[in-house]
């Protein structure tokens, strides 16, 4: 399954997303976002996917919004188009906002800039090729990032530098984001596929519910104290517990094989 632009297959639990409009460096339309948003939910539905990877085509991940499109329509956004749309937004409807409970990695090639680079925030892992920019220009245009960036940013670079990348639309560059831990990785273009289709695999072998139940523990603890992220974590602890794959483990530790994890 995929669209012109955006590309989309599973291979071995892993779901790959791949942005395909290099001439646009990537520059996501409104229908590109809207099919975006297709493959999340399908992602979240689909048993067989373990693991979500977004990666760009022709060393680029994504420029951003396509401004072009944009401005041919009047130069807003639909969804700023009345202030019902804050009041009555269904957040999971928008790939920026919805639960994803499926660990995400981005692989990030060349520019991730605006909408691009919010993309890659709202994944679980980022890595980066050594070429790799990263920005939210959008107050240079006139308006301010409005997918999630601002307030993701903040959580994961320390709070000086992500006012001055938001509030001058600066870049960054591959090495400053590794600095800073914005991405785990800094590879070769060469390398930044196969390392992360590498990653994903190794996540997509392990029990889906235990990973995503320790996903949940991580996200959850960034906003709760300390007790009570344990607490959730005893609970989510306790019911992971009572899975087959929890006792797959153990018993392919002692048999001396490699567990087969069902999921159950």
């Amino acid at each position: 399954m995929s669209t012109e632009h955006l590309l989309f297959e599973v291979n071995d639990h892993v779901a790959t997303i791949t942005f395909n409009r290099p001439a646009q460096k990537n520059a996501m339309s409104h229908n590109m976002s809207q099919a975006l948003m297709a493959y999340i939910q399908e992602i979240r539905a689909n048993r067989e996917i373990r693991v979500g990877l977004i990666t760009g085509a022709g060393g680029v991940f994504c420029a951003g919004a396509d401004l072009k499109e944009r401005a041919a329509g009047g130069g807003g956004r639909a969804q700023d188009s009345s202030a019902a749309t804050i009041v009555e937004a269904d957040l999971a409807a928008q790939w920026w906002s919805v639960k994803i409970e499926k660990p995400l990695i981005a692989a990030i090639d060349g520019y991730a800039l605006a909408a691009g680079f919010e993309i890659a925030l709202a994944c679980d892992i980022r890595i980066c090729s050594t070429t790799a920019q990263f920005g939210l220009p959008e107050i240079t245009r006139g308006f301010f990032p409005g997918g999630g960036g601002p307030q993701r940013l903040a959580r994961f670079v320390p709070q000086s530098m992500a006012m001055e990348m938001v509030l001058t639309g600066n870049r960054i560059d591959a090495q400053r984001a590794l600095d800073c831990g914005l991405v785990s990785r800094m590879v070769t273009p060469e390398e930044l596929v196969p390392t992360a289709q590498q990653l994903a695999s190794t996540i997509a072998g392990h029990a889906p519910l235990a990973v995503r139940a320790a996903k949940e523990v991580t996200q959850a603890s960034l906003d709760m104290s300390f007790e009570q992220s344990m607490r959730l974590g005893g609970s989510l602890r306790w019911a992971i517990g009572q899975t087959d794959d929890a006792k797959e483990g153990p018993q392919a530790f002692a048999e001396k094989r490699n567990p087969v994890f069902r999921g159950q």
